[in-house]
Parts: structure tokens; C-alpha cells; sequence
């Protein structure tokens, strides 16, 4: 038997924490302790009817049934630019500025294979999702970590982005997972002359702009004069339209981008599935009133929920903008693994520790609101009655 070695790629990649969890997770179930998880950013609720049917009738049209096209339907790419000029008032073309993605995740992935080459540094947002830091390492590049703070709003600072160059491209992502910070149009005017300066790439990961509260509207990269001079965006349908195991997304923005992302897709993956896209269009046609209007309502009263429930408790939170997340601080700034072993050990409650997202996460937690409210109410009940919270420690 030949003895088996992995890749030395893959012993580059930090731990992965979440796989942790899920062994703590299934031995507290073992116990038989009913489990309460609030760990996974995958909405409870299902994907609007509409959307269902659509793929019921386009699934039957054995056209599809074929090799898709790898830049995806004509039809799927005139209503991304579309949702683009309606939404944020920016014109895109769909032939040379619009990619089908397997999922925004596939996408942010594959772009460093396609523009990073060995040793180039990339800039990573810490806290931040965990694919920006392994899709560079897969590359050969070096993940270069811009610390997000809550001082600063969790957004990067200049003169981090400035000691941090030379570097090949860039990543971000607001609305942000996890902190749910926002940014605005000048903090992307900023970034655009950043990187004309430095001569870098950004990549905008734009997963949960329609998902917000109190007024706010998330705006695009795209709408900062010259940002797709320098870089792309990435939208997703997951978070949005509850399509999380659809895998769809799309990379919208400057057309050198798009079309080296596209020649790495071609030579991986044989692109996304016709129907879905068909599916896709339907949700994005989808009226605001009959779909995110509802939802923003249910996401409302279960963050409101959860704030109120840890202030009350004495833990430190802000109030969400966006997002299906509320980010707080580990009582006593302590280690966020441990505060989360002991909520799922003593009260069944699954969260997500921050340094999972990175050095910067440390002593945070991530709480999910894609849990129905009952099972919410149910948890925060829980970890109000642990002795910490109780003075009975």
C-alpha cells in the first residue's frame, strides 16, 4: 500500500475551527442535550414559490439538460446588469462584465488562481469569511491580514492597506460577515485610489446587501467613480432569496477580471446549471413588497430579540444594519473558543467563536438569526440562566 501524504498546499490552511465544532456538537447531542444552533448563516425559511416553479417548468426543458454555457444564459447576465442599473444606477454590460458562478463562494475561490501568482501578497479582511485567506493560499499567494476593529468601525485603515503593498489584490466585503458592519460610497471612493495608487486589484464580496434594517441600503463598489477600473464584485442570491443549496451567484465588474475568472472556471467546472439560472432570473424578479419585505420583517424582530436579550444579560452589542448576523463581545474580552464550548456544553447553544474569522475575531462571538424565533427565544432563555449571567457562580 503506498502511504498517503496530502498536498503540502492543505498543511497550509489554518485549522479548521468549525470542524471542532461539529465533533462538540455531536458528542453533546450523544449526551442527549437538545441542541439550539446558531452557528450556521443558512436561512430556516424556503426559497419564495416562484422561484420553485420556475425551476419545476425550466428543469423540463431538456435544452438544459446539455453543457451550459461557461459565462452563463444570455438571459441570466442581461438581468444581473439589470438588478445593477435599478438597484445602484450603474450600467453594466452582460456580454463582457457578467460571469455565472457556482455560488459567490466558487467565484471568490477561483479568482486568485486567476490573477495571483506565487508569493504575491493579498490582502484579507480579519475578522472575515475564511475562503478569501484559503482560495490565496490554494493560489501560492500570501495572505496579508488588514486588522478590522470595532474603534474603526471593522474597517480597514489606510495606513494598513499602505504598509501592507505591494500586493496583487485585495479583499472585502460590506455588508460584513461576521461584524455586520456597513461601509459607504466614499469609504469605496477611498479604496478605488488606493488601489490606482498601489496598483492593486479589489475584490468586493457583496453577499448581504439586501438584507437590511431601520432604512439602510447597502451600496455597491460599483458605484465609486473608476471601481471597475480596479476590481469586481461578486453578488450572491443565497442570503437573499434563501438559495443557499442552489449555487448561484455572479462576478459583475471590470471585463479583464471577469474573463481570467472565466478562463479558470472553464478548465474546472462546466458552469452553472441552465435551469437554476432560469430560477435566478425569477427570484430576482421577484417584487420587493411579496419577498424582502416579509423577510427584512422576520430578520428584524429576531435580531431585536437577541440584542435586547444579551444587553440585558450585560453583554456588549451593537445594533445590525444588515446582515443575518449580530456580532458581540465575549464577556470579559475572554477567549471566544472557550465562552462557546461552555454555551454548548452547559446550555446546548451553538455559536460561532470570532477568531474563527481570524486573529482580529478574538474575543467576539457570531450569532446567526437564520434560526425561527421560538428556537431563538429558547436559547437566549438558555444562556440567561447560566451562573455567569445569574450571579449564582
Amino acid at each position: 500500500m503506498i502511504p498517503f501524504k496530502r498536498a503540502d498546499r492543505l498543511g497550509q490552511l489554518p485549522p479548521y475551527l468549525f470542524a471542532e465544532i461539529d465533533r462538540l456538537k455531536e458528542a453533546v447531542r450523544a449526551k442527549g442535550m437538545d441542541l439550539v444552533d446558531l452557528g450556521v448563516g443558512d436561512p430556516d425559511l424556503p426559497t419564495p414559490m416562484p422561484v420553485v416553479e420556475k425551476l419545476r417548468n425550466a428543469a423540463a426543458n431538456s435544452t438544459y439538460h446539455r453543457y451550459p454555457s461557461y459565462s452563463g444564459l444570455p438571459l441570466f447576465r442581461q438581468r444581473v446588469a439589470k438588478f445593477y442599473q435599478d438597484r445602484f444606477g450603474v450600467t453594466i454590460d452582460p456580454d463582457r462584465e457578467v460571469l455565472a458562478l457556482i455560488g459567490s463562494k466558487e467565484g471568490i475561490g477561483h479568482l486568485p488562481l486567476a490573477v495571483v501568482n506565487p508569493l504575491e501578497r493579498v490582502l484579507i479582511p480579519s475578522p472575515g469569511y475564511p475562503v478569501y485567506r484559503s482560495g490565496t493560499l490554494f493560489a501560492g499567494g500570501v495572505p496579508v491580514d488588514l486588522p478590522l476593529l470595532a474603534e474603526n468601525g471593522f474597517l480597514p485603515q489606510v495606513s494598513d492597506i499602505e504598509r501592507a503593498c505591494p500586493a496583487k489584490l485585495m479583499f472585502m466585503n460590506y455588508p460584513n460577515n461576521p461584524t455586520s458592519a456597513t461601509a459607504d460610497v466614499g469609504f469605496y471612493r477611498e479604496m478605488v485610489k488606493l488601489a490606482e495608487r498601489h496598483r492593486f486589484w479589489i475584490a468586493s464580496d457583496l453577499a448581504y446587501s439586501e438584507i437590511t434594517f431601520d432604512g439602510y441600503r447597502a451600496p455597491s463598489f460599483l458605484e465609486a467613480p473608476g471601481a471597475r477600473n480596479v476590481g469586481l464584485e461578486f453578488l450572491s442570491l443565497s442570503k437573499t432569496y434563501n438559495m443557499t443549496g442552489w449555487r448561484v451567484g455572479a462576478a459583475v465588474g471590470n471585463a479583464d477580471l471577469i474573463a481570467a475568472l472565466g478562463a479558470v472556471k472553464s478548465n474546472l467546472d462546466s458552469g452553472t446549471a441552465q435551469f437554476i439560472q432560469e430560477a435566478a432570473v425569477a427570484a430576482l424578479d421577484l417584487p420587493e413588497s411579496a419577498h424582502l419585505g416579509p423577510l427584512m420583517e422576520t430578520y428584524k424582530e429576531r435580531r431585536d430579540l437577541v440584542v435586547a436579550a444579551l444587553r440585558k444579560m450585560g453583554v456588549e452589542v451593537e445594533v445590525p444594519r444588515s446582515t443575518i448576523y449580530v456580532w458581540a463581545k465575549v464577556p470579559g474580552a475572554g477567549d471566544s473558543v472557550a465562552f462557546s464550548r461552555a454555551l454548548l456544553e452547559q446550555a446546548g447553544v451553538v455559536v460561532t467563536p470570532g477568531i474563527g474569522f481570524g486573529a482580529a475575531g478574538e474575543g467576539f462571538f457570531r450569532i446567526s438569526l437564520t434560526t425561527p424565533t421560538e428556537r431563538l427565544r429558547e436559547a437566549v432563555r438558555r444562556m440567561s440562566e447560566l451562573p455567569q449571567w445569574t450571579g449564582s457562580a
